[in-house]
């Protein structure tokens, strides 16, 4: 059993409780305005490419076997379309102007990288967060090892957006010791238009999450642009459940991955607004009066 990685974050201390080591796995079934993480939405291995970074130094085109690189009166030219995403030709990079998005890895292989951390997991309440992407896309894989994470004493939280067939969560639900779930809008064709696909699913899928015994941590990425008028309807929605989140988060937009999109030569129509701090207190308070718990 293998799985597709893109990201390995050691010390996060904001994917869940205590200190943690985020998994991020390849491919997401959205297209989010807003997406931080570009790298991981497809699931074919991609190299990015940092053109202020290189040094036009030509090691990149005797380690491509496609011909992707080349060097005309001094500057480097990279053809993505030759470009397979193999990454040998980062690994001789000297100057990190080229980065390799993607690496299949087995639960045997990966496990030793995630229990290297076990004493400060262990002394902050922390664990292993699997993220993406969206993780669930990889579902048997997230279940391998959660479950031999589980074997080892280590927590594990599971960073989704819901928009999977019920039987992925189902998969990993015996070993995950919280959700951390997004909810982005309310409304369908608002949720269409930021991420290009229904939220049917998500919310259908998270009362039965919770009424199957899961935990989860309600994550609201706050763009003002778009979804400010939902964080009532939100609520409203997350108050009627029959069984209660543990908490719900109000995550603030940022625009900070406006590079990694160049880098990757992936067109964006990245929100620019992002929220002022009484727009975030305003809807923490609205979560607040519906009587959920709010995380800050």
């Amino acid at each position: 059993m293998t799985g597709k990685i893109f990201a390995i974050k050691r010390f996060a201390v904001h994917d869940g409780d205590g200190i943690r080591t985020t998994l991020f796995l390849k491919g997401c079934p959205l297209r989010c305005l807003w997406c931080h993480n570009p790298e991981g939405l497809s699931m074919p291995s991609q190299l990015a490419y940092h053109e202020a970074k290189c040094l036009s130094c030509g090691i990149c085109v005797g380690s491509c076997k496609r011909g992707a690189h080349s060097i005309l009166d001094g500057k480097h030219l990279f053809d993505r379309s030759l470009c397979i995403g193999c990454g040998d030709c980062a690994k001789e990079c000297p100057g990190d102007a080229l980065t390799s998005y993607g690496r299949e890895v087995s639960v045997e292989e990966i496990l030793p990288e995630l229990l290297a951390d076990r004493d400060f997991y262990e002394t902050s309440g922390g664990g292993v967060t699997l993220s993406g992407g969206e993780c669930l896309l990889q579902s048997d894989f997230c279940a391998e090892l959660a479950k031999a994470l589980c074997a080892e004493g280590i927590s594990v939280d599971i960073d989704t957006s819901g928009a999977v067939p019920y039987s992925a969560i189902r998969a990993v639900l015996p070993y995950t010791d919280r959700f951390l779930y997004d909810i982005k809008a309310i409304d369908e064709q608002l949720h269409l238009r930021c991420t290009g696909r229904s939220n049917k699913e998500i919310l259908e899928n998270l009362p039965r999450l919770l009424l199957d015994g899961g935990e989860a941590e309600i994550r609201i990425p706050f763009v003002p642009e778009y979804n400010k008028g939902e964080i009532p309807k939100i609520a409203a929605y997350l108050a009627a459940l029959p069984k209660k989140p543990t908490g719900v988060r109000v995550l603030a937009f940022h625009p900070y991955a406006g590079s990694k999109y160049a880098s990757l030569a992936i067109s964006t129509d990245m929100p620019t607004v992002v929220p002022s701090d009484g727009e975030l207190a305003d809807a923490r308070e609205i979560l607040r009066s519906h009587g959920l718990r709010v995380i800050e």
